[in-house]
């Protein structure tokens, strides 16, 4: 459902005759930034502190630990993947002579693995038949994360347009930047499989890689330029929309 999400939202570079412009890029970044805030909290963390209610009031050192763990696994990444944010002109990470429409779409893959972890992480929690997780909390985090990877899908493909990329092209880099997605998901699945006593910490490494991503990345998109108010009342509507989301289903 993620990669399908962001798919159709790179298919909009078919249909837009014109580039996104810099409010409508805002409100789509901050809405992205607020649905993954939410399913970090109500769809990751709170499922990992339940299952650790075993610890008494220690419940949240799994939760503490597995987010630290993936804010620095995020971390890593920036430091040895190269890439480029959209609105910067200087790219992160090592040295390199890869194009710069190439880091521009590293860049957005890199923020899709958590997501994808994030997913698998909940799907495998259900497994367990663990009553903290339950089926439809797991679609309603897939839900939520493909509707906020509608954006992202055009946010991806259509500024590359204004890099000289071809439609077709712009939409198979697009595409290509979701497809961590369910590798990353089957990957965590399958891990889970060998560290079923780690299962807190998996859903709390995958909360903590999310919000490295907002924090490092949406929100100061989100912030650019005038009338950034723009990107805080979408981060509220996607923050709502996925507690909601959650709550209802979960």
């Amino acid at each position: 459902m993620p990669f399908a999400g962001t798919s159709l939202g790179a298919a909009c570079v078919l249909f837009m005759k014109r580039d996104l412009r810099p409010g409508l890029h805002r409100a789509l970044t901050g809405f992205a930034a607020g649905v993954m805030v939410a399913a970090s909290i109500w769809s990751l963390l709170v499922p990992a502190m339940e299952q650790s209610e075993a610890m008494g009031v220690f419940s949240f050192l799994p939760a503490v630990a597995g987010f630290w763990l993936g804010v620095l696994f995020l971390l890593l990444l920036d430091h040895v993947v190269p890439h480029l944010h959209q609105g910067s002109s200087q790219a992160e990470g090592p040295k390199t002579a890869l194009a710069r429409t190439t880091m521009l779409v590293l860049a957005v893959t890199i923020h899709n693995i958590p997501e994808g972890m994030a997913v698998g992480a909940v799907f495998a929690g259900y497994q367990t038949q663990n009553a903290a997780i339950s089926l439809s909390g797991a679609l309603a985090l897939s839900l939520g994360i493909a509707i906020q990877n509608f954006p992202e899908g055009a946010i991806i493909s259509m500024p590359l347009r204004s890099e000289g990329v071809s439609k077709r092209l712009a939409l198979q880099y697009g595409v290509l930047s979701g497809i961590v997605e369910p590798i990353a998901a089957l990957v965590t699945i399958l891990a889970s499989g060998f560290l079923l006593p780690l299962l807190p910490y998996l859903l709390s490494f995958a909360a903590g890689a999310m919000v490295y991503v907002v924090v490092e990345e949406l929100i100061p998109e989100m912030s650019q330029g005038k009338h950034s108010n723009i990107g805080v009342l979408a981060f509220s509507a996607g923050f709502t929309l996925m507690m909601a989301l959650d709550v209802a289903l979960g």
